[in-house]
């Protein structure tokens, strides 16, 4: 698999290419805006690694330019840690968030984690009263509202609810899902996902109130007939 990497740190560059060749992927360098676009557009890539700040602009403009073309995994690597930040990434379609310093040990495992979670195993669409759910596109159907495009992030949160429909799904199970670790660090930036996704719902297709939140222990799907039936 090749991977582009995008950082300006010529140190750092060294350690994540050595950490990345001996799991045994090819990578194609950036160092700048410019250079990671023309090497997405040039090179057929299986993952993104993208720093936040570049020479001449920033790895979020590059995220948005990949996302508005591509469904590549993208994994953010930035000093910053500030919780704007993090969420700014989540929204524009990165599909995780490393802050440095890190050790190669834990971009290894974060990668793997990210490649497993973007094989998309579900092969056929979910469906719950009236609602559709494509894994190969990333789409929510519904009856007489059009479609709602997701990221991968969104897609995964779904997934899980719609396999569990009517039930309360534990925060720590979804967090595994969506993010494939277990951290309670991560609640905040689930909080504001799901926030995000029914904010999305809801303008696109005025389903915002189908995800619940049970204060305490997670969030449930209820299905839109349920909604209207009360």
């Amino acid at each position: 698999m090749k991977v582009l990497l995008v950082d300006d740190d010529p140190d750092l560059l060294v350690v994540i290419r050595l950490t990345l060749e001996q799991e045994g992927f090819e990578v194609v360098q950036a160092t700048s805006v410019a250079a990671a676009i023309t090497a997405f557009r040039r090179e057929r890539l299986g993952l993104v690694l993208l720093d936040v700040n570049l020479p001449d602009g920033l790895g979020f403009d590059v995220c948005l330019r990949i996302r508005a073309e591509s469904q590549v995994p993208i994994l953010m690597l930035s000093v910053r840690d500030e919780e704007a930040d993090v969420v700014r990434a989540l929204e524009l379609g990165a599909d995780d968030y490393l802050t440095k310093p890190f050790s190669p040990k834990i971009l290894a495992t974060r990668i793997k984690a990210l490649l497993r979670r973007t094989r998309l195993e579900v092969v056929e669409p979910l469906t719950i009263s009236g609602l559709r759910l494509e894994p190969g596109t990333l789409t929510l159907h519904t009856e007489g509202n059009g479609e709602v495009r997701l990221t991968r992030l969104e897609y995964s949160l779904l997934q899980l609810l719609f396999a569990h429909v009517g039930e309360t799904v534990h925060a720590d199970r979804l967090m595994a899902h969506v993010w494939g670790r277990r951290s309670g660090g991560d609640r905040h930036v689930l909080s504001q996902l799901v926030h995000r996704l029914r904010g999305k719902l809801d303008a696109q297709a005025g389903l915002g109130a189908i995800i619940e939140s049970v204060p305490g222990f997670g969030y449930q799907l209820r299905s839109p007939s349920r909604q209207a039936g009360g």
